[in-house]
Order: structure tokens, then sequence, then C-alpha cells
């Protein structure tokens, strides 16, 4: 293929081209070597699921959370997975292809962003496992007060995806070079992703939380990104303050991400050397 149809070096054209080919070789790579292929896309998610309904619904009596539960935990497992998977890979995204970070002439933040869209694809590949619980509820459930029903919320998803991107952009441009000067910030990140699940509104509302609780769960910039993915879904649970910590926290986070990658970017690749 010529220059001139991919853009000529530095180009935005080119930057993006070198993106989806560097995240679709990442997706190959993942799917060709495994026997289950995109069946690893889904299976996480629906396990977990699968899991915290039957000890929710069946062990234990719920106080937490919508009805259909197994619809209220896929639409935020499935996020929550695109956002763990990401964040672990961005860890080891210099050091995993370092002789490539050092010679190629692109732009060293394409190693963060080729992470932020190949598991965003699989994300977008999950919605199918979603959209299947709410097809089974709506065939099978009698009860119209356990009955998911699908409205203008849906809207909001598009803007959910976007402020999940732009918020992970961020993150892997602040956490991948630290990665490379600080080697233990790798164990660190996994230990802060655990406890961060259960900090996340996934298995329960914002407002399930008590007291001052429910203010510092706003804080968590994943908290109006997961409300607006169940909008369709459970439109009661808009909260306009949420959302806008959630995107001003975004957006600072993407600064300090930009301004901690541009700092630090001749460092990381004297390490690397």
């Amino acid at each position: 293929m010529s220059h001139a149809a991919v853009g000529a070096p530095g180009t935005p054209r080119r930057y993006l081209h070198s993106l989806w080919l560097l995240s679709a070789r990442d997706l190959k790579v993942r799917y060709s070597t495994s026997l289950l292929g995109y069946l690893w896309s889904v299976l996480d998610p629906l396990v977990m699921s699968v899991i915290y309904w039957f000890v929710f619904t069946q062990i234990f009596n719920r106080d937490v959370g919508e009805d259909p539960y197994i619809v209220f935990l896929i639409s935020a497992l499935l996020p929550w997975v695109w956002f763990n998977t990401s964040v672990t890979d961005f860890t080891r995204a210099f050091k995993k292809d370092a002789r490539l970070v050092r010679s190629t002439a692109i732009p060293r933040s394409i190693w963060v962003n080729r992470i932020v869209l190949s598991k965003g694809i699989e994300f977008l590949f999950s919605l199918p496992v979603l959209a299947a619980f709410v097809i089974i509820n709506l065939l099978v459930e009698q009860d119209p007060a356990h009955t998911v029903q699908v409205g203008w919320g849906v809207l909001w998803v598009p803007v959910a995806i976007f402020l999940q991107t732009v918020l992970l952009v961020g993150l892997g441009l602040l956490v991948a070079p630290l990665c490379v000067l600080f080697v233990d910030l790798e164990r660190t990140t996994a230990l802060i992703l655990r406890a961060m699940f259960y900090a996340t509104p996934i298995i329960y509302n914002v407002t399930d939380l008590p007291g001052i609780f429910q203010t510092l769960g706003a804080f968590n910039p994943l908290a109006g990104i997961f409300m607006l993915y169940r909008m369709p879904f459970f439109p009661d649970q808009w909260n306009l303050f949420t959302l806008l910590v959630s995107v001003g926290m975004t957006l600072v986070i993407l600064a300090l991400g930009v301004w901690t990658f541009r700092s630090l970017e001749r460092t990381v690749l004297k390490e690397l050397g």
C-alpha cells in the first residue's frame, strides 16, 4: 500500500492507520491462538454475573441493585472488563514491545491507544450477551416488576463509550510510562484494580451506599459512566451530580496523563534502551 493511501508520516491519517493495524494485530493474535476465540470475550463477565446473581438472589436476600438483577449486573460488568483488562495491559504497554517502541517513528502514545481500541472492540463483541439476557427476560418473565424495560436511555450508551475511552486514554498515558520507571507499580496496579471492583457500583447502586459513602462513591469516575450504560434499562438511575463528577474527573485524568506522558517520554525511552 502506498504512503499516499494511508497518509504522509506524522499526519493524523497515518497515525490512525497504524493504530488500526496494531489493534487488529492484537485481536488476531488473541483469537488465532485460542480454541475458544471470541467466547473468551464473554465468558469472564458471564461467569462473574451468574455467580453474583446466584449469591445475591438465591443464597442471600439482596437489598442492592435493581430488577432484573442479572441485567443490572451484566450492563456494568461488560464495561468493567474493558476497563480492567485495559489498565492491566497498560502496565506492560511499553515493556512488551520495547524494541518497536524505541525504533518506530510513530508517536509512542499509539502503544497505549492500541490497547484502548482493541479492548474496546472486544467490549463491543461482548454486547450480544447483554442483548440475549434482555430478550430472555422479556420472553420468560411474567412479573412486570421483574421485566426489563428498554427505553430512551439507550441514547446514552454511545456517550458512555466515549467517556470511558477518554478515561482509559488518560489512565494509559499516566500508568504506562510510570510502570517502566517503577517496576513494583505493575503489581500495585493489580491490587488497586481488585479493590476498585468493589469500590465501583457494579453489584450495587451508588444510592445503596450509606451516608457520606454515597458522595464519595460518586467521585469514582466509573460511577457516572456505568450509570449511563444502565440508563436503557434502569432510567431511575439518573443522577446529574454523579455524571458531572465523572466527566470532570475524566478530563482531569486525561490532562494529567498527557502531561505525565510528555514529561517522561524521553526518560522512558532511555530506560527501555
